[in-house]
């Protein structure tokens, strides 16, 4: 079955329906989410979005934040493009209904801003400690509500449909959509369109311990990859500080606003307060500095966890503040304004990507990124906190000014083969699938996480190398599951991040290696070429 658009867009986060309601008032858009409209990372996001509205901050001090928080290897000019485009950001979200915290009297209401770890000013607009949820529900909202968006769930993307899948075979390069395979029926699909936009998210279900939803495999950079394009910092994965300590939930992110608002991280039963140890910021740091020496403190004490406590702030302003994470962890048995929470470091989010410019442009004609699954140069070496929803609605609308203002120079969608599944059968051993997605994501754990060092690196690489020849194999032999897209796109992707490690010869923001734990003078991206 094929379905023709005029502009296809794989997810259904902040990035991809960004893009969608920018483009819909002149085209026909398509939007595929992988399950449900609001299952990806944005409705995850508790902390805010970062924007300059605070009297006396300025677009320089958010700039140098962002700077200092990437350890330089951030792309000033994209900095300086995302920052400045902060306030306009918030503002549409206003207009499109998301109920920001709000302070001052009715006639003059203004944004709350909170603040977190890096920043130097209260620059963060929030909804409680819902944000990304609010966004998400605003914006699925205002999609579905627009007749030129069609929004089609349960569709889980193989791979993009190239030049090299047209009937008359072109080496042009040019991107015409996508096969994905429908849940419900287990049958590919074929969606083409004139230009294509990757909002999949990223890639945190690579390790074992995650706060990313169980979509996040990494889907958009494998696919891009395999097409064609390059991919940029894919060792500086950033792993969260607080992630709740609790063996039935795994993946509950305590803010980075609990310590903005003075949460303090201390050893359990002595009560010592250990980030002034660390940094004079204390549990301000940014997360790359909070999450290591959490690490340390771990390992040195032989510790399952280390405690973050908000209970001297009160309970009126605990709950005040943050009425679904006390809900939730009340629930656990945790009351978090009388009672400290454990915490640990988790896989939060993957700064490297697919390679875009400033319009959102990758290395292929046709095809455009935006969010977490691409590298544009705003994160560098370490994402500064609440940077992310941001960097979503600024690249989903660069993304789609740049489709609309060149639409005449996008060429017709040409004939393209439809997917073959003539040689491959059903499969009969399910259990290799889970079998090799648990080890991919332990050993990334093990060996690729927040202290590495090159020993274990090779060790990585080398199972990844006996995996890719088994599950190489059972794709050309079976027919596809989305299990099986995932583990091929979650191999595909540990791969990709662990040649990246091995290729840098230092310790800079998230990657830190005890073999090279010097910064070089000149921060150099990774960049990896297909």
């Amino acid at each position: 079955m094929t379905h023709q658009s005029d502009i296809l867009i794989i997810g259904s986060g902040a990035a991809g329906l960004t893009a969608a309601l920018n483009l819909a008032d002149r085209f026909n858009v398509t939007v595929l989410a992988k399950g449900g409209l609001s299952e990806g990372s944005t409705a995850w996001a508790q902390g805010g979005i970062a924007a300059v509205l605070e009297p006396g901050d300025t677009f320089e001090s958010h700039i140098e934040d962002t700077m200092v928080a990437g350890a330089g290897l951030n792309d000033r000019a994209t900095v300086e493009f995302v920052v400045e485009n902060a306030p306009r950001a918030i503002a549409r979200l206003t207009e499109l209904g998301v109920p920001f915290n709000m302070d001052g009297p009715e006639e003059n209401r203004v944004p709350h801003l909170t603040r977190e770890g890096g920043h130097s000013h209260r620059r963060i607009v929030h909804v409680d400690d819902a944000t990304g949820w609010a966004v998400q529900q605003a914006l699925t909202h205002a999609a579905e509500s627009h007749p030129n968006i069609t929004l089609v769930p349960d569709m889980v993307a193989i791979d993009l449909a190239t030049a090299r899948h047209e009937e008359r075979y072109s080496g042009a390069g040019n991107v015409w959509g996508v096969y994905a395979v429908n849940r419900a029926t287990g049958r590919v699909e074929l969606f083409t369109a004139r230009a294509t936009i990757l909002a999949t998210g990223g890639a945190g279900r690579t390790y074992l311990f995650s706060t990313a939803p169980s979509g996040a495999t990494g889907d958009g950079i494998a696919m891009a990859w395999r097409a064609g394009c390059r991919v940029s910092n894919m060792e500086m994965m950033q792993f969260h500080p607080t992630c709740l300590y609790n063996l039935d939930v795994k993946n509950f992110l305590i803010t980075e606003a609990v310590r903005g608002e003075g949460g303090q991280l201390l050893i359990p039963d002595t009560g010592y307060r250990f980030m002034p140890d660390f940094d004079e910021r204390a549990e301000l740091a940014p997360r790359d500095v909070v999450a290591r020496a959490i690490d340390h403190e771990i390992k040195r004490l032989g510790l399952d966890y280390v405690h973050l406590d908000i209970s001297h702030k009160g309970a009126d302003f605990v709950t005040e503040h943050f009425p679904n994470i006390h809900e939730k962890l009340l629930g656990l048995g945790i009351d978090m304004t009388t009672d400290p929470i454990p915490v640990v470091p988790a896989q939060h989010y993957t700064c490297g990507g697919i390679v875009i410019d400033l319009d959102g442009r990758t290395d292929l004609p046709g095809l455009y990124a935006a969010g977490e699954c691409c590298e544009s140069g705003l994160h560098g070496a370490n994402r500064l906190a609440s940077n992310s929803l941001l960097e979503c609605f600024v690249f989903g609308e660069a993304a789609a000014r740049h489709i609309s203002a060149h639409w005449d120079d996008l060429p017709p969608v040409p004939a393209i083969r439809p997917w073959d599944e003539s040689r491959v059968t059903d499969s009969d051993e399910e259990v290799v699938i889970k079998q090799n997605w648990t080890e991919i994501r332990r050993f990334m754990w093990n060996y690729v996480g927040i202290v590495r060092t090159t020993k274990r690196l090779e060790r990585a690489q080398h199972r990844i190398k006996l995996l890719t020849d088994e599950i190489d194999e059972y794709y050309a032999h079976f027919r596809v599951t989305p299990d099986l897209i995932e583990l091929r796109n979650l191999l595909q992707t540990a791969e990709l991040i662990v040649r990246s490690a091995l290729h840098r010869k230092e310790s800079r923001g998230l990657h830190y290696t005890t073999d090279y734990p010097d910064t070089l003078l000149v921060a150099q991206d990774t960049v990896l070429v297909p």
